[in-house]
């Protein structure tokens, strides 16, 4: 277990940063369950998982099951999920046995709009966002002390920086990119080589999933993530701010 603590205030120590450093360094090349192993001999039982069930997702789930390692997964149900994505949740539990507790927000979607007057996600989705998705995570944040996500840096520009070991000031957690140096070709080879549940989506032209009312199948020559919020400047609902994470000065 490790004795890398949690900073106060979100607000890294000399120790603290020196440690991303360090492990960066040493995990920028390595595969990723051994960056999975590590962080799992790192920073359990404060570990945890947050998934939006993505090919990265559910590669990394099936990772953790072959490795019989044990993390706490959590979904943020917005409650403008695709069935498709609840479907593979479920697919992913039938095959491998991991419980991924879904997470909501304080209203539901009912009471939310009533609220608000209707769909917010039309008007300002950043506020949408902030609502359905940050509130959740940031009530979720103080239980741990690190998060594996799915980042990988050729799902475009704002991500192009992802850090395998980086620091999330936002919620205060170090942040675990075990796919940062994989290409979608190189995961999508193992979700087909190994039969691995994938959402259903993903044969329908889609190629980054979120919610159902911002996410729209893309085009051949788009990016990954042109689909989500078409039509605005927005690719990141600020879940994940590359800019709030520690990165490797040689990338």
């Amino acid at each position: 277990m490790s004795t890398m603590m949690k900073p106060s205030q979100n607000v890294l120590t000399n120790e603290q940063s020196d440690f991303i450093h360090y492990w960066n360094d040493r995990l920028e090349h390595q595969s990723p369950e051994q960056i999975i192993a590590w962080a799992v001999e790192t920073f359990s039982p404060k570990l945890s998982m947050g998934t939006a069930l993505g090919i990265s997702g559910s590669l990394i789930l099936s990772m953790l099951a072959e490795m019989k390692l044990h993390v706490d997964v959590f979904n943020i149900d917005t409650g403008y999920q695709f069935p498709e994505t609840l479907d593979v949740i479920a697919r992913i539990h039938e095959k491998y046995g991991i419980e991924i507790r879904m997470e909501t927000a304080e209203t539901t979607v009912e009471e939310f709009e009533r609220i608000h007057g209707g769909a917010l996600h039309q008007i300002d989705s950043n506020r949408c966002c902030q609502e359905r998705k940050i509130r959740v995570l940031e009530r979720l944040a103080p239980r741990y002390t690190a998060w594996i996500s799915g980042l990988r840096r050729d799902q475009g520009p704002t991500r192009l920086r992802t850090p395998v070991v980086g620091w999330d000031s936002r919620f205060g957690l170090f942040k675990i990119a075990p796919l940062a140096l994989w290409t979608g070709e190189m995961v999508w080879n193992r979700i087909v080589n190994e039969s691995i549940p994938y959402n259903a989506l993903f044969d329908q032209g889609y190629t980054s999933i979120g919610c159902a009312p911002c996410t729209r199948p893309t085009l051949p020559g788009e990016s990954e993530r042109a689909g989500r919020w078409s039509g605005q400047l927005k690719t990141e609902c600020g879940l994940h701010h590359v800019n709030q994470s520690i990165t490797n000065a040689g990338l």
